[in-house]
């Protein structure tokens, strides 16, 4: 049976569609599926209200599917019509017609009825063993290419796939049966999935908690905790005493700077930060050197600091490149600093909170040399300092390792419905 699932596969990847199956819209499939409608899997729902203390607000979002509306995105203040929103119950779909190519669409799985724009469309399905099935189908990867396909619109960024539409869409199915089959198949890798990206919160907030803790209070000189052989109080000093900070420019234009030549120097933008660790390695475009002679060159050790208020993470770098607008440039040349503690140090919330009171009151929206540089820092000695940092990058360390876990699992499931929705491989009883 792998010998005949793997010949598949080699006939697919040279173009041939296997003996028993044909093509279809969403790839291959055996040809004793029959076509199935979407019109006689599901049923559209239209339920309206205005009344959000019995139906709080939700959205829709392509990460997270249904779920609460954040107070930075609530405009339901703003909405002055009677019946603005649409009622969604459990088990029920919503999708943003504009959207539905990029995957905005999702199953409402809380346990009460919520309302949600008056844009989406909603809709159940007709036998609610299908709803596991469907929740893969729908968001499907040959699915998003498809809906991308059909959408419509004279401007490619408003173009949409309308509900009258999505009814009319016609696949090879299997039968409910397998579809059931399917479905449990894919939930069991949906449960390891959950049970990882669990592993991943709660170390996350295992490095808070120390992050917290193995830093001084703003007014104190003595973590809550720190390792047994350190009992010294931390000495405390303006950052800007105990490193050198400049802020860089870009040169102008930008463009005539851009380069793909080898000579080229890396030019660091927020983009090029990575999502997990503090080390930047690489950056998507170069510059040419002679764009230099604005700009601040970053070197290898030097620490870049985003200038997002709310964000302010900051970055080792681990290569040549130049500073352009978006960052602020710390060099340790008085060699105070532990660069990994160092980089903990700039991220941790007791220096967020002094970056908004220095700024409160004044026109300051982004960190600055003069702000960043007039925080109070307490540091211990440098083998204290390794210490810390060395214990910090492990826990880092572990979540990175558990993120790639977790990524190379939402892989193999891409893997599973790939090969399971288009008949490759049979679950037949």
């Amino acid at each position: 049976m792998e010998k005949e699932i793997a010949y598949r596969i080699q006939q697919i990847r040279r173009g041939e569609v296997p003996e028993g199956y044909r093509k279809g819209p969403l790839g291959i499939a055996p040809d004793e599926w029959g076509e199935v409608l979407f019109s006689t899997l599901f049923t559209s729902r239209s339920e309206y209200t205005d009344d959000l203390s019995a139906y709080p607000l939700y959205s829709l979002t392509i990460e997270e599917g249904i779920t609460p509306k954040t107070e930075r995105y609530e405009r339901s203040h703003l909405v002055k019509k009677e019946n603005s929103y649409k009622i969604i119950r459990p088990g029920e779909y919503a999708y943003n017609p504009m959207n539905l190519r990029f995957g905005a669409v999702a199953r409402h799985k809380g346990n009460q009825p919520v309302a949600v724009s008056g844009y989406y469309d909603i809709f159940a399905t007709l036998n609610e063993d299908d709803q596991l099935f469907m929740d893969n189908l729908l968001n499907c990867d040959a699915m998003l290419t498809y809906y991308n396909k059909v959408s419509t619109g004279s401007l490619i960024e408003k173009q949409r796939v309308h509900f009258s539409e999505f009814m009319k869409f016609s696949f090879p199915l299997p039968p409910l049966n397998e579809r059931i089959k399917i479905a449990g198949i894919l939930a069991v890798q949906d449960k390891e999935i959950e049970l990882q990206q669990k592993k991943i919160d709660e170390t996350k907030k295992l490095k808070k908690v120390y992050l917290e803790k193995m830093f001084p209070k703003h007014d104190g000189n003595v973590p809550e905790i720190r390792f047994p052989e350190f009992t010294d109080p931390w000495e405390q000093r303006k950052f800007r005493d105990t490193v050198i900070i400049e802020r860089g420019g870009s040169p102008r234009p930008i463009e005539d700077f851009i380069t793909d030549a080898e000579d080229g120097l890396n030019w660091v933008k927020i983009g090029d930060a990575p999502t997990m660790g503090n080390y930047i390695t690489k950056t998507k475009e170069k510059i040419r050197p002679e764009g230099l002679a604005k700009t601040r060159e970053v070197h290898p050790g030097d620490l870049i600091l985003s200038n997002s208020m709310s964000f302010g993470k900051p970055y080792i770098m681990g290569i040549n490149g130049c500073i352009h607008d978006g960052w602020l440039l710390i060099r340790n040349e008085k060699k105070v600093y532990d660069l990994t503690f160092l980089c903990h140090l700039l991220g941790i919330q007791q220096m967020l909170a002094q970056y908004k009171s220095l700024a409160a009151g004044s026109a300051v929206n982004n960190l600055n040399k003069e702000l960043v540089g007039s925080t109070i820092v307490s540091y211990p000695t440098q083998e204290e300092q390794r210490a810390i940092g060395g214990f910090l990058s492990a826990i880092d360390d572990l979540i990175t390792l558990h993120q790639r876990k977790l990524d190379e699992m939402k892989k193999l499931k891409k893997t599973l419905i790939r090969l399971l929705m288009t008949g490759i491989v049979r679950v037949k009883s």
